[in-house]
């Protein structure tokens, strides 16, 4: 599926040996152990590989990144990807530093904030490939990333059952946000028989208006 496995197969066993020893002091996902390898590597494996079907992004954000799921798997896959890790817990962001000096990513630069107040920086309308996975629901989620993402290029958004709602009560967010909905990428069922990959492209400039002040689009969606 990626070439070069040899390189970066042992780098997401070094990942994940890191996290579980400092799984004690940061807690970084709710997945159990024995579901680890399919939940955070073979998910987040899958996702790059739809999101790099037509071409590999050169920017990506991944926000509330956690352990790193699944912007470390990205730049440990695509070393040459600058990615930018966008996670607000402080134990969270120094352990995601720590990891991407331990696996040598020199590419990774971790923003150790709120989504909302990174978005209103250097990042704003630069993404080639914005993501985000168990964060929250769409309303919130979109206000979160599309402020990242470049005018034409794409938020890959997995989801589960709760999707289609998602999806319904979304439309606003969407017209605000200066997003169009682009269809569901299905992760194959040996990977997952329900993770969906919500797809949209950005379609201009984030409005002046968004984000707003964090805190305020769990709150008070769109």
């Amino acid at each position: 599926m990626f070439s070069a496995p040899g390189r970066w197969l042992p780098m997401l066993k070094a990942h994940a040996d890191f996290v579980a020893k400092s799984a004690p002091q940061v807690r970084v996902t709710a997945v159990a152990p024995r579901d680890a390898v399919r939940r955070n590597y073979a998910e987040s494996l899958e996702l790059l590989r739809i999101a790099t079907e037509m071409a590999v992004p050169q920017v990506t954000v991944d926000v509330g990144s956690g352990g790193g799921f699944p912007g470390l798997v990205f730049a440990a896959v695509f070393p040459e990807m600058r990615i930018h890790l966008v996670e607000p817990l402080q134990k969270r962001a120094r352990l995601l530093e720590e990891l991407a000096h331990q696996l040598g990513l020199g590419l990774v630069t971790v923003h150790a904030q709120r989504a909302e107040d990174v978005a209103r920086g250097p990042l704003r309308d630069t993404a080639n490939l914005v993501t985000a996975r168990a964060v929250s629901e769409l309303r919130v989620l979109l206000e979160y990333t599309a402020p990242f993402a470049a005018p034409g290029s794409r938020l890959m958004l997995p989801k589960g059952s709760a999707l289609p709602s998602e999806l319904a009560g979304a439309s606003n967010a969407l017209v605000q946000l200066s997003c169009a909905y682009r269809g569901i990428v299905t992760m194959r069922p040996e990977v997952s028989a329900t993770i969906q990959v919500a797809v949209f492209e950005k379609t201009g400039a984030t409005d002046a208006r968004f984000p707003r002040r964090a805190g305020s689009p769990g709150r008070n969606p769109l």
